[in-house]
């Protein structure tokens, strides 16, 4: 039976115009690091992006290397396209990034013209595309020249494989050269994709200005922290978590979640619960009420995460008291 998405699916979701462009990106965005690899239940992934779009979920951020192993995500989200939202293309934006080890060999890494340019070949090809949405750099390069970096960018916008180009995990400094360089080549930077999160504010010292100055797009992740800022460790670490299954490439280690780590979480849990929602939505809710931010991406394994992050867009207002709570957990 072909998939026939939600028709209510736009009123459920709220969107946020990017930087100073005509794209709006959804408040939640949905992730396929982690969970959309070989390892991992096709039909599972299946009902997630499905459920994702059913509550107006129309971004979906990969890169070339999630997985595991590296590519995997792109041909298990590359099925389920060919079969399921072919028809809906226009109605998403797809992103894909390079910029990690994805191969071999001196050309497979990092941010050469001819690293890019090839991986993003290999990526549309993995997903069935013709193009993607946005593509990003996806971390700095300390050895080629940005001009280099970003000039392969411009080109990749005007070969229409991408509409769209962004960076990922520069720092203030290295995103004002970027922007500036984009749009001197007259390709604008679209979007910086950020790790933040409560118990991660390093965008607060500065970079969250640049963008703002420069009218460029910010999308969060790991804004849950890899799964601290939810109540799945409220009680200690569960069997059935990344650090229980001891996962090689997890994002965090079982020496990450400290008694002190445990004791802000269970304090913001406090906070979250007079708010009337989880941990994970006033932790998603937090971020989102900051304007600058354009979306949070949410990583999910399982369906009713999804359901549950996209509740966090219903109160993303804060009091001051709360505000001063939040504050005071985190600084102990």
């Amino acid at each position: 039976m072909s998939y026939i998405p939600s028709s209510d699916r736009y009123s459920q979701m709220k969107y946020r115009r990017c930087g100073n462009s005509g794209v709006k990106l959804p408040l939640i965005s949905l992730g396929l690091w982690h969970n959309f690899g070989k390892i991992d239940d096709l039909e599972n992934c299946r009902n997630i992006l499905h459920t994702a779009f059913d509550k107006g979920i129309t971004h979906f951020d990969l890169a070339n290397n999630y997985g595991p192993p590296p590519g995997a995500a792109e041909e298990t989200f590359g099925k389920i396209f060919k079969e399921d939202f072919k028809t809906y293309r226009d109605e998403l934006i797809i992103s894909s990034k390079a910029g990690y080890t994805m191969w071999e060999g001196p050309y497979g890494d990092f941010g050469s013209k001819k690293y890019l340019v090839a991986s993003l070949d290999q990526s549309l090809k993995r997903m069935g595309l013709e193009y993607v949405d946005i593509f990003y750099h996806h971390r700095p390069d300390p050895e080629t020249p940005l001009e280099e970096t970003m000039e392969a960018l411009h080109l990749i916008v005007q070969q229409g494989k991408a509409l769209y180009v962004g960076i990922s995990n520069y720092n203030a400094t290295q995103s004002e050269k970027a922007i500036n360089v984009l749009r001197q080549l007259g390709t604008p930077c679209l979007i910086h994709q950020a790790r933040y999160s409560m118990f991660d504010r390093w965008v607060e010292n500065g970079l969250l200005d640049v963008l703002e100055k420069e009218k460029v797009g910010c999308i969060t992740f790991s804004s849950l922290a890899q799964g601290l800022l939810t109540n799945k460790y409220l009680k200690g670490i569960p069997d059935d978590s990344r650090i229980g299954r001891h996962l090689e490439n997890g994002a965090i280690t079982e020496s990450q979640v400290t008694p002190e780590i445990l004791n802000k979480v269970k304090q913001l849990n406090e906070v979250a619960q007079n708010r009337n929602q989880t941990l994970a939505q006033m932790a998603l809710a937090w971020i989102l009420k900051d304007d600058r931010i354009t979306s949070v991406i949410l990583g999910a394994s399982k369906v009713q995460q999804v359901k549950d992050g996209v509740e966090a867009i219903k109160n993303i207002d804060f009091t001051k008291d709360e505000l001063d709570k939040i504050e005071f957990i985190l600084r102990q």
